[in-house]
């Protein structure tokens, strides 16, 4: 006989109806499946939703239902979701969420409010919408140790960064084509700005490193400074540019960023494209694996709730509320890397022997250096350069700034 739960879900927009439907549609083959059916006892939403189902605009009819065994939580944001959260856990009921900046500001708090409860708390669709990572990295994963994840985690970002390269838009162009096919926001600014991938790098490196930390503490730096001329130039090399979550351990420390950077034409992640994302995991001894496929919508999104309603249900299941541990966030001045750099010069001699003394007394060694159009009396120079502190690039373009034959630095990226 099928193990029977019941859940609520608080939230009844595109995500809560989303799962709604999905276990409409899919209530047998889950119970086929996993032994276990899942029907919703009760919504709640804070308007009035046309739905078949049992509607109440008090969430607190939803936690406080001696029948539900886990509430979805899908409103989003952080104050109402967080309140809503406590008090379901607080309830003794499981809670499943999507919500990446609840669990990204409030990850070590909710954690072990659910250990006090003995109950879970799981946010698989707070990264990634339907590809499966959280659990891959909590349980199938769990005999490798982990070296580094890092990806595309943001789908808006990642469609205008293709229609950059493909179609050769400009990037106010490729936003707007954004906005109308749905793919970004009528605010786009946690999108373009870094922001949601930021949310979403803390997450993953909480999980994969078990580690506190803070969201403010990931370098976050968006888009919007990328221009068809830098996408133009790194075609011409080999490369392609996509907005990069990263974490990893480096020397007992996490380095956790986001930010553009020039990936290889060969690499996995260089062909994922529109609003796909992808996440990349490295570690011993399972080696270098991929996770591939929609990062958003309703429908993926729903796909990743139910799994984590099944974990909730599944009585071989574990209760994951690990506690976690301080381990100290690199800044970015202390990372190393490789840089592409784009520069506005004087079309004059004596030009690059002047910037490349700057490289030298500041210990940035060049790789290769492309002069690119002249307009007028000026011409573009792009420098490739060796792996270096940031530390050091940053003290060497502070100098070059200041001469006289530089006009202006347009672009710094790193490459992966």
């Amino acid at each position: 006989m099928a193990k029977q739960i019941k859940i609520g879900i608080i939230g009844f927009g595109n995500i809560g109806s989303a799962v709604a439907e999905v276990l409409k549609k899919n209530r047998k083959v889950i119970e086929d499946n996993t032994g276990i059916d899942i029907s919703i006892k009760k919504v709640c939403d804070v308007v009035k939703r046309k739905t078949s189902l049992p509607f109440t605009l008090d969430f607190r009819q939803v936690v406080a239902d001696p029948e539900i065994d886990v509430v979805v939580e899908a409103i989003g944001g952080e104050n109402a979701a967080k309140k809503i959260v406590l008090a379901a856990l607080n309830a003794g009921k499981h809670v499943v969420t999507p919500n990446k900046e609840l669990i990204a500001k409030h990850m070590e708090e909710l954690l072990s409010v659910a250990r006090k409860n003995s109950v879970q708390i799981l946010f698989e669709a707070s990264v990634g919408g339907g590809i499966p990572i959280i659990q891959p990295i909590r349980a199938s994963l769990a005999s490798n140790r982990l070296d580094e994840i890092y990806g595309i985690v943001n789908g808006t970002t990642n469609y205008i960064l293709t229609q950059m390269t493909e179609a050769g838009m400009e990037f106010d162009q490729a936003l707007k084509l954004a906005k109308e096919k749905g793919y970004a926001e009528p605010d786009p600014t946690a999108d373009i700005e870094g922001y949601d991938a930021a949310y979403k790098a803390a997450i993953l490196a909480s999980v994969a490193f078990k580690a506190k930390v803070n969201w403010r503490d990931v370098y976050c730096e968006g888009i919007t400074k990328i221009s068809k001329d830098d996408i133009d130039y790194a075609k011409g090399i080999g490369y392609v540019i996509k907005l990069l979550a990263i974490a990893k351990l480096d020397e007992g420390k996490l380095d956790v960023r986001v930010h553009p950077a020039l990936v290889s034409c060969e690499h996995p992640l260089a062909s994922v494209s529109k609003n796909y994302n992808a996440i990349y995991v490295k570690g011993y001894s399972v080696g270098d694996i991929m996770f591939h496929g929609q990062g958003a919508g309703g429908e993926p999104t729903a796909a990743a709730i139910i799994s984590d309603i099944i974990g909730c249900g599944n009585p071989k299941s574990k209760i994951q509320n690990p506690k976690l541990k301080r381990i100290k966030i690199k800044k970015i001045r202390e990372i190393s890397s490789r840089y592409y750099v784009r520069l506005l010069v004087a079309d004059r001699p004596g030009v690059l022997a002047a910037i490349s003394k700057i490289f030298g007394q500041k210990k940035v060694s060049i790789d290769a250096v492309n002069q690119r159009e002249t307009v007028g009396s000026y011409a573009t120079l792009v420098i490739l350069l060796h792996k270096v502190a940031e530390k050091n690039l940053r003290a060497a373009l502070g100098a070059i700034k200041k001469l006289a034959v530089v006009r202006r630095v347009d672009n710094v990226i790193r490459i992966i």
